[in-house]
């Protein structure tokens, strides 16, 4: 019996010592990982532990990815943890399924946009106005056409809309392709869905035109907003007739590196 008993005491010593040793271990771990990720620019330490959580469950993911995409919140389901835009009436506004417009919100500077590439009763911020219709111009000049089929929309154009689409399709599969009232990129005045006056805009991408603009809207300061193989970052389906108006700045480092607006944001933008 005592021989038992000081076996068991042995064994319950061993256990604790090896759980101290295995949460030394991962302390030591965790305490490196922030060490790395704080050497990046866009690390915000107030978000250590959100940083930790979403590497164990993501250790596949560099630790770059990590910081940007917790920076943008997407360890936590979309349309969550949601806070208003901090860049109102600015190019690089951000909207998205974390960020909102408040409903009452109405852009600076719209102007009616020409019917001569437009649809009736179409409305940009100016400066985005002015570049879309150079834009415009110069594809006509290189042999394409392109043509707007929607641009600003108020907060309650946008609650029809949507409501109208979860009727139809129901709410998880709305989600994935319409923009909440309020997470609405349309109401910043600052982007347009295009076609080309001949192929459906939701096949944008066959038209020719995509090609031009594919190649070509970052010099006028548009990116595509939605590209595809991002639809994890973005929240959205790929869009290939979705254009947002950020500035020939960001547009061209948005561009060259392949990001969405959203990484940018998280990189060099987010406080």
């Amino acid at each position: 019996m005592k021989k038992i008993l000081i076996v068991l005491i042995i064994t319950i010593c061993l256990l604790i010592i090896s759980g101290c040793l295995k949460k030394d271990k991962q302390i030591t771990y965790e305490d490196s990982f922030i060490k790395e990720v704080s050497k990046l620019k866009y690390y915000n330490k107030k978000y250590n532990k959100r940083y930790i959580s979403y590497y164990h469950s993501h250790t596949d993911y560099s630790y770059e990815d990590i910081v940007i995409q917790v920076n943008i919140g997407l360890d936590k389901p979309f349309y969550t943890n949601t806070t208003v835009s901090k860049f109102l009436n600015k190019n690089y506004i951000l909207v998205n399924k974390y960020t909102y417009l408040p409903s009452n919100y109405v852009p600076n500077d719209l102007i009616l946009l020409d019917r001569s590439y437009s649809r009736d009763n179409m409305y940009l911020v100016k400066e985005a106005a002015i570049s879309l219709k150079k834009m415009y111009t110069d594809a006509i000049k290189d042999g394409y056409k392109i043509r707007i089929m929607s641009s600003y929309r108020s907060y309650d154009y946008q609650k029809d809309l949507y409501d109208k689409y979860v009727k139809i399709d129901g709410k998880e599969e709305a989600d994935a392709y319409s923009a909440r009232p309020g997470f609405s990129e349309h109401q910043t005045g600052l982007c347009v869905d295009i076609d080309d006056g001949v192929i459906n805009y939701q096949l944008f991408e066959k038209s020719r035109s995509y090609l031009w603009m594919k190649k070509n809207s970052y010099k006028y300061g548009f990116i595509e907003r939605y590209p595809k193989n991002k639809e994890n970052i973005t929240g959205y389906s790929y869009e290939s007739w979705h254009y947002r108006y950020v500035g020939k700045e960001i547009a061209k480092y948005i561009h060259q590196n392949n990001i969405t607006l959203d990484e940018y944001v998280a990189m060099f933008l987010q406080k």
